[in-house]
């Protein structure tokens, strides 16, 4: 999978009888503008839009992550929290899996070829065609495992 710019994001949506918004724009340059290891919650994006006096509603954010969650552009997380997240689905070599504290909500981020490997094989066995193929691990941190030690 290559990297989505604003122009194929725009291809690939006229190739399914959609269109490009100047919206659907302003989230994908949100998600590519990201620090590194940043997940955002329909919410969370649609504050960050707000500082940026880019007013969208709640409604249109939630519409289009799905959108471009069921298309392999972003990739939502269910993390421990309760609540979807989001991210950029990046292409290899940057393709990442989460290991999750069920406790904090801290999160890791990790490499494992081997995962991306055994799913691209089941796919393609399957005769499916690989969007993504993510691992989430929910553990408990060494720091909240202390803290349920007897004192």
């Amino acid at each position: 999978m290559a990297a989505y710019t604003p122009s194929a994001l725009k291809a690939e949506l006229h190739e399914r009888g959609w269109r490009m918004t100047p919206q659907r724009e302003t989230i994908l340059t949100t998600f590519q503008n990201l620090e590194k290891g940043e997940h955002l919650s329909a919410e969370d994006l649609r504050d960050l839009l707000a500082q940026e006096d880019d007013r969208v509603s709640l409604s249109t954010i939630y519409r289009n992550l799905k959108m471009m969650a069921r298309m392999g552009i972003l990739r939502e997380l269910e993390l421990a929290e309760g609540h979807k997240r989001y991210e950029l689905n990046q292409p290899a070599p940057h393709h990442h899996h989460h290991l999750i504290c069920v406790r904090c909500n801290k999160t890791v981020e990790f490499k494992n070829d081997s995962v991306l490997k055994a799913g691209a094989k089941m796919a393609d066995k399957s005769g499916y065609h690989l969007l993504d193929c993510q691992l989430l691990i929910h553990a408990v941190c060494p720091t909240c495992q202390r803290s349920l030690l007897p004192s």
